[in-house]
């Protein structure tokens, strides 16, 4: 075979399978949201979770989603970029408003859970994380009234707000891995999240060196390092949770497990690999006979129903 019709095959097919990548990763980050909130309304409970990353996680979303929004939408905005970068047009799309703005309204589904369900009396927002968001968006208002004055533009502001989203994608995970160390488990916290997420962080990479190789242009990598490197940095905490959930915590007993997931639990399973503890099961098994429910943890510790 002719190895110029060989390399040409390689260039017409290497664009479809980076498109094809783009979006794997797109849709695996995009249903990453989706296992914690339905982890949490099973167990009517967000006890194993962190609020400091449910929090930044949110603060995070949302500064990336007016990033994108002004980006996408506004004339000013778009106008302005051209103006720093040589007539050039700036690269967001569609696909990066819905990813943004889709993430935005899941994470804040996911704090309001936090406001419903049950939740351990020592579970609140650490006085470190306060401090960080009080900090974070009173900078946004400096620079905000900056540009209402005509000191800035609008696009330093939007900068300034995905200095803010690259700033807690590096540490709001760091509040999560703490909380699963000291309760020496990891029950409460999904791992489908994180193998969606590390799906995502993967594809996304190889997406990348992919259109470098294609274009033999490295640039792309060498050129934005901290997009690489976030990438790196957010499989990294995904493989630490995977280790945490799969090999350092295994005991998966949930201590408010709901009655209903129990008994869908030893449906699979048996009795023997339920998700209370022995005591707990006991006590869930006079609770089905009775036709009733425990109305809370205390109840379950107690033996002993309303």
């Amino acid at each position: 075979m002719d190895p110029s019709h060989t390399a040409a095959a390689a260039q017409g097919l290497g664009p479809l399978v980076s498109h094809f990548i783009g979006w794997a990763y797109f849709i695996a980050w995009s249903a990453s949201f989706y296992p914690q909130i339905i982890l949490n309304w099973r167990r009517k409970s967000v006890q194993g979770v962190s609020l400091d990353f449910i929090h930044l996680n949110v603060l995070g979303f949302l500064c990336y989603s007016i990033f994108n929004l002004a980006f996408y939408y506004s004339t000013d905005v778009q106008e302005e970029y051209r103006k720093r970068n040589d007539g050039q047009d700036n690269l967001v799309r569609a696909n990066d408003v819905f990813f943004a703005v889709h993430a935005l309204v899941l994470s804040t589904l996911t704090l309001l859970q936090t406001h419903f369900y049950k939740r351990d009396q020592g579970q609140k927002v650490s006085s470190p994380t306060k401090v960080l968001i009080f900090i974070t968006v009173f900078g946004a208002a400096i620079v905000l009234a900056s540009t209402l004055s005509g000191s800035s533009e609008w696009i330093d502001l939007l900068y300034y707000l995905s200095y803010i989203k690259l700033g807690i994608s590096f540490i709001k995970y760091c509040p999560q891995v703490y909380l699963n160390y000291s309760a020496q488990s990891t029950v409460g916290w999904s791992i489908h999240n994180i193998l969606l997420d590390f799906t995502g962080g993967a594809l996304s990479i190889a997406q990348l060196v992919l259109d470098a190789s294609i274009s033999r242009d490295w640039s792309g990598i060498s050129g934005d390092p901290v997009k690489f490197g976030l990438g790196f940095l957010s499989i990294a905490f995904d493989l630490v949770f995977m280790t945490q959930h799969y090999i350092l915590y295994r005991n998966r007993e949930d201590s408010y497990a709901p009655l209903s997931m129990v008994e869908s639990q030893e449906d699979r399973h048996g009795e023997q690999k339920g998700l209370l503890l022995p005591i707990h099961r006991n006590y869930a098994s006079i609770q089905r006979e009775a036709g009733a429910r425990p109305a809370s943890m205390k109840d379950l510790e107690l033996g002993s129903g309303h």
